[in-house]
Order: structure tokens, then C-alpha cells, then sequence
């Protein structure tokens, strides 16, 4: 794996309504209607493309070459919005890893249920955390139950060399044994190891690990009847660290990065070891002494949920309540600490992870307006891929609904062999029933542009007809080839770049005889998908 990612739990956000109130632009920040239709105008007018335009008449289909477009125009490649099938769960899903080729997943649910089936068909007892393998999404054997407490499983990690799976949550038994929130599974045959069962009196959301060295994050202040605020480490057989950080609110999130000499803690906190340190800090690794901290980086309603790394590069993303917060996400130097970018999305970030330089997310953005490549306020879309070098958003839309629970849509990411896992909340993905996991693949998918525009004509003129439509969206290709058929035989192509906010109008002069009648369809293609033709329109030269 190419990147370090950071599994957390969701802390329930303090008087956040479910309609998102937490997610409010301030009056300083919040466009008018106007003001923010202007500015997506101008960015999407940088972004077109001039069109392309062949007419001939009587041209046959084999003249028209029709480009296939995959890349963004900086040219990064993202993941397909198309999702792949995908087993379900019925309830939340708080955390996934991956691990030797098994994907695990933890939450709160009691079965799960293959892809397609509805709930409460086909349902297989799974309790709180299920295994699949990564490759075909099939369910595997691995099983285990987690209950009493809140009986939550909140956070996932694998050691460095995928050999042991630790899991942390809100939990008091495992298959009926007693255990304290926090346990490990030998990943080679899923059994529950013997040493590392730690007795953590709150719930864990956040686990990361090193070659010797296991960290958990959460609510907790006490780790086997001694004082840890929050934070503690672990070696890798369960015994407790002398490790030490005094952090007044909850740990959300965790990366260690040992070869820079430092653990990064984001979280829900206002001071570590005395000082004001909002939501992110830097500690020593073996001490949890603060080694730098990021003033002014985070508002004080907002919190740091996740943490991922790519080289000397760490990203961030964040929720918060309130006008005059910050939701979005962060890109920093681990080596200086400075800040690289800082983007102006709106709608709570759950968590982030990098592949093939573009950053993933899952949040409910609603307003990305001043964001290069982003989008006015409006719906909340509720995944988000960004270039990681200039923080530009990618057109990339898969979208679920906020589903149950807080009503947040997706909470989790992993990359997995190529594959994007996403958990949460939502009951469904691209408008489709598919309830708390979904996943993501290569180019290739099998998304295609939404049914082709309704064609009208315009103003006629001798031996011409002018036709116009709307353009259409797609998903994952900001530039679609409109097709143009006239009495069924291909006779021009043009290619216009839109998203969703944004569909420009279009028109078409076609040259044709004075006074002959023609019959024209229109169809769209992203290159290898291609929508059925429109209904026909008459015209008259």
C-alpha cells in the first residue's frame, strides 16, 4: 500500500440536526444564489473545451471518430463511479481495513446480506464486524461476535505486516469472553489472540500501529488501571507504555510516522500537556511529549475525524458545528509542519484516503465554490476526489444518501488492491438500494452518461435546420461526444464538458437541401458507454 490510513469512530456531533445544521455557510462566506451560479460559471467556462464540429450530408457512421475520455485535464486517473456488487449490511458501518487480501468491516449491525438482496432477505448473522475477500467481494468464514457495552466496533488496523488485526470500539465480550474495548485477531486464521486484551474504560475510535508500537485514540482516561487522557500506547503483546499525553476531549483520529519522529493526534481536544492545541497536534512516539503544533489551522468548533499519509505529505479531514467552521480537508509537510493547502468545501469530511496521487473522501460536501473545479451550494454529494498537488476537485460523483444514524452518508475508506471500500450509514449508492458498503473500482466501470437531451429546433433558415438541447452529466467523464443522426445515419459529433451544476446549451446548424424533411436523433457517449437515441424530432429546411 502506497499510503498509511487512519481508521476512526464517528463521535456523535453535539446539536448537529440531521438536515445538516452543523454544515452552515457563515453570512460572510455563504454566496448568494447569484453569486455562487457566477463563480461555477466562470470555473466551468475554464474548464471547457473548444467544440468540435463535423457536418456533412449523407456523412456515414464510420466518419465520425469518437475520442474516449478517462482523465482528468491535469491528468490524473481516478477510480470508476460505477460501484461494484457489494455485500450489505443492516446497520452502520463505522471502520474497514484491509489485510492480506481480506477486507474487514466493523460497525453496529447484526447480518449482513448479499448484493441485491433487500433487507431482511438472504441475511447471514455477522455481529458488528465481518470479513470479505477483497478480490471477489465474497463473505468469508471469519466471524466473530462483539456485544455488551454499546456493542460497537469502532476502529480497524492492521499491523505493518498484516499479520495481526487490532480492533477497538465500545465492546465488553468477544464470543462471550470478557474483554475491555480493545482486542486482536491473527489475520492467518481470524482467532482472538490471548496477549493483547488491554482493560480501556471508554470506547476506542482510533488504532494505529507501528513495527512495535500500537496506539489507541478515544474517550477513555483510563488503560489498565493507570491514568491515560485519551491516548495510550501499547506494545504489540498488550502491555502498556509509559507513553503519556494529557489530552482534555476525544481522539478521532491517528498516524504515526516514526521516521520523522512524531505521532499526529486529530481529534475533538482544545489543549494537550497544558497548552491550547486545537484538534490537531504532534507528539513524541515514545514519550507523548508535543513536538510542533499547527496553530490557526482548525476554528474552534472543529474537529480533525482522519488522517492519511503519502510520503512526506499528510492529509486531513475535518467536521465542524456551526456558522464559521471549517468541514473540509488539509494537505501538510509532516517534515517542517507547514500547511501545503487548505480547501473551502462546506459538509463534515468522515475520512480521507490517497491512491494514485487524488485524494479521496467521504463527506456530505454541499458547497465547494471556491474550491478550483468545485460546485455552488446545493445537494450534498457524498464522495469527493481532489488532486493532491493543487487540491483541485476531480470529476468524480458516486453519491449515496445520508441514510440512518446521524444521517451522514458514508463514514469509512480503504484501498484494497486497487479497490475503494467505503462504510457508513447509507441505505443507497447512485440512487440504487445498497445499505452500509459499497466499493469502487479501475476504469473501466460501467457508468454512462443519463439519458440523451430532448432535442428542439430552432430558428429555420433556407436550407438549414438549427437544432438545440441541454447537455447532459456523467458520473466520471466531464467531457461527453454528443452523437447527431439525421433520417438514422450519423452526420456529426461534439464534445462539451458539464457536470452536474453545470449543463450548458447547445445547438447544431445542420446544411441540408431547400425544403426537404429530416428526421433527428441525438445520442451521448463517454467514449465507451452510449445512451440510447433520443426521441426523433421532424424539421423542415
Amino acid at each position: 500500500m502506497s499510503f498509511t490510513k487512519v481508521l476512526k469512530g464517528g463521535a456523535r456531533r453535539r446539536g448537529v440536526a440531521k438536515s445538516g445544521a452543523g454544515c452552515l455557510l457563515s453570512s460572510s462566506m455563504r454566496p448568494s444564489k447569484s453569486t455562487a451560479r457566477t463563480a461555477t460559471t466562470a470555473s466551468a467556462v475554464a474548464l471547457l473545451t473548444a467544440a468540435s464540429l463535423t457536418s456533412a450530408f449523407g456523412a456515414q457512421a464510420h466518419d465520425v471518430k469518437i475520442p474516449r475520455a478517462e482523465k482528468t485535464l491535469r491528468g490524473e486517473t481516478t477510480l470508476t463511479a460505477a460501484p461494484l456488487a457489494t455485500w450489505q449490511t443492516d446497520g452502520i458501518v463505522w471502520s474497514v481495513e484491509y489485510a492480506r487480501g481480506v477486507v474487514y468491516v466493523g460497525g453496529t449491525f447484526d447480518s449482513v446480506r448479499p448484493p441485491g438482496a433487500k433487507p431482511g432477505q438472504k441475511q447471514v448473522t455477522r455481529k458488528n464486524f465481518a470479513a470479505f475477500d477483497a478480490a471477489t467481494g465474497k463473505l468469508l468464514p471469519c466471524a466473530h461476535s462483539f456485544t455488551e457495552g454499546a456493542g460497537t466496533v469502532r476502529a480497524l488496523k492492521a499491523s505493518s505486516d498484516g499479520k495481526v488485526l487490532y480492533v477497538g470500539g465500545s465492546f465488553g465480550k468477544v464470543d462471550g469472553a470478557g474483554v475491555a474495548s480493545a482486542v486482536a485477531l491473527n489475520t492467518a486464521d481470524c482467532s482472538l489472540r490471548r496477549d493483547f486484551r488491554p482493560a480501556v474504560a471508554a470506547p476506542v475510535r482510533a488504532i494505529q500501529t507501528t513495527g512495535t508500537t500500537v496506539y489507541l485514540g478515544g474517550d477513555f482516561t483510563v488503560v489498565d488501571g493507570q491514568e491515560r487522557k485519551r491516548l495510550a500506547a501499547l506494545s504489540r503483546s498488550g502491555t502498556l507504555l509509559p507513553f503519556k499525553a494529557d489530552i482534555d476531549e476525544p481522539v478521532r483520529a491517528l498516524l504515526a510516522a516514526p521516521d520523522r519522529g512524531q505521532v499526529l493526534v486529530g481529534g475533538r481536544f482544545h489543549n494537550v500537556n497544558g497548552k491550547p492545541e486545537q484538534a490537531l497536534v504532534s507528539l513524541n512516539p515514545t514519550t507523548g511529549s508535543t513536538v510542533r503544533s499547527f496553530p490557526d489551522w482548525l476554528p474552534d468548533r472543529s474537529a480533525v475525524t482522519s488522517l492519511a499519509r503519502n510520503g512526506d505529505r499528510f492529509y486531513l479531514g475535518a467536521e465542524g458545528e456551526g456558522a464559521g467552521i471549517f468541514d473540509g480537508r488539509i494537505a501538510g509537510r509532516l517534515s517542517d509542519g507547514a500547511m501545503v493547502w487548505k480547501d473551502t468545501c462546506l459538509g463534515a469530511t468522515q475520512d480521507v484516503v490517497v491512491y494514485k496521487d487524488v485524494l479521496y473522501s467521504a463527506s456530505h460536501a454541499h458547497y465547494c465554490g471556491l474550491t478550483p473545479g468545485g460546485f455552488p451550494d446545493g445537494p450534498r454529494r457524498h464522495f469527493l476526489a481532489q488532486s493532491i498537488g493543487d487540491k483541485s476537485i476531480l470529476h468524480w460523483f458516486p453519491d449515496t444518501d445520508d441514510g440512518i444514524g446521524e444521517g451522514v452518508g458514508p463514514r469509512t475508506l480503504v484501498m484494497a488492491g486497487g479497490v475503494l471500500w467505503a462504510g457508513g450509514e447509507f441505505t443507497t449508492v447512485n440512487g440504487k438500494p445498497q445499505q452500509g458498503l459499497t466499493r469502487f473500482g479501475a476504469r473501466p466501470g460501467d457508468t454512462a452518461p443519463e439519458a440523451a437531451p430532448r432535442l428542439t429546433v430552432g430558428r429555420a433558415r433556407a436550407g438549414t435546420v438549427t437544432l438545440a438541447w441541454r447537455a447532459a452529466w456523467d458520473r466520471d467523464d466531464a467531457e461527453l461526444t454528443y452523437l447527431i443522426y439525421r433520417d438514422g445515419v450519423l452526420v456529426a459529433s461534439r464534445k462539451q464538458r458539464s457536470a452536474e451544476w453545470n449543463r450548458p446549451d447547445m445547438t447544431y446548424t445542420d446544411s441540408v437541401p431547400h425544403g426537404s424533411h429530416h428526421r433527428y436523433t441525438i445520442a451521448v457517449t463517454d467514449g465507451r458507454h452510449t445512451t440510447p437515441r433520443s426521441e426523433p424530432i421532424d424539421a423542415t429546411a
